[in-house]
């Protein structure tokens, strides 16, 4: 409990007090219900433990299934509308803000929600959903939808959420297939459809170009044979008018 409330000092610069952390921060009274929740669960005692967990929500406006399992000195900062699943796992020193669920996408049996590792951070509103992996030390950004495993040292953002930022450097998406957005294969047919026009475009550019020179040669012949014309039309008017003087 110490070191919960340490946490919150820790991360949370509106923090001013102890008493004030201990009766103004839902989301440590929902760690502190979660637990004896979760020991319940884990002895068979589950009707009791699912009971008090919708007496926690109550209270503290966060729904934490009593079978998740919670790792030590996490963070639920104001903590409005969280909800975390039956089989997921947050590993140490995670935080989580308001909004946040680490759900299913099925009804399938097993092990069907994410799993967040140690140093893990989720912005408010993010959905992380089915059973994978957020790897240490990643961030989630605010209002994303994220589908797949997310590497260690990862920013991810978007929906469904991509990497923008891994291991401290930037990453550039220069393949529309990589954002596996819904619309990403409108971009990728129109991207298809865009090369395909411009080779068009160059072939016809370069056949003119090959054109071009009989063009000026046929040309520069007309020229000449109207030229030739215009004299041999001047010879026939003059010898015409001289045989009639």
């Amino acid at each position: 409990m110490r070191e919960d409330v340490r946490s919150v000092f820790e991360r949370d610069p509106a923090a001013t007090s102890t008493f004030g952390v201990l009766v103004c921060y839902p989301g440590l009274h929902a760690l502190w219900f979660h637990r004896l929740n979760h020991w319940l669960w884990r002895h068979g005692r589950r009707l009791l433990a699912r009971w008090l967990s919708q007496v926690a929500r109550f209270f503290t406006g966060i729904e934490i299934h009593p079978g998740a399992t919670l790792g030590r000195r996490v963070f639920i900062d104001h903590g409005m509308g969280v909800v975390i699943g039956e089989t997921a796992i947050v590993g140490n020193d995670v935080t989580l803000y308001q909004g946040v669920t680490l759900g299913g996408t099925g009804k399938e049996k097993g092990k069907r929600h994410p799993t967040l590792q140690n140093g893990v951070f989720v912005g408010n509103n993010a959905n992380i959903l089915g059973n994978i992996c957020i790897g240490e030390n990643s961030r989630v950004g605010a209002g994303s939808v994220v589908l797949q495993d997310v590497p260690p040292n990862s920013t991810v953002v978007g929906v469904p959420a991509h990497i923008i930022y891994r291991d401290g450097k930037r990453v550039l998406i220069t393949d529309p297939h990589d954002v596996k957005d819904p619309l990403s294969d409108v971009i990728i047919a129109l991207a298809k459809e865009v090369a395909e026009l411009k080779a068009r475009v160059e072939g016809m550019d370069r056949a003119a170009a090959a054109r071009e020179p009989a063009a000026v040669r046929s040309l520069t012949e007309e020229d000449a044979e109207r030229e030739h014309f215009r004299e041999e039309l001047s010879r026939v008017i003059y010898k015409n008018a001289g045989g009639g003087i």
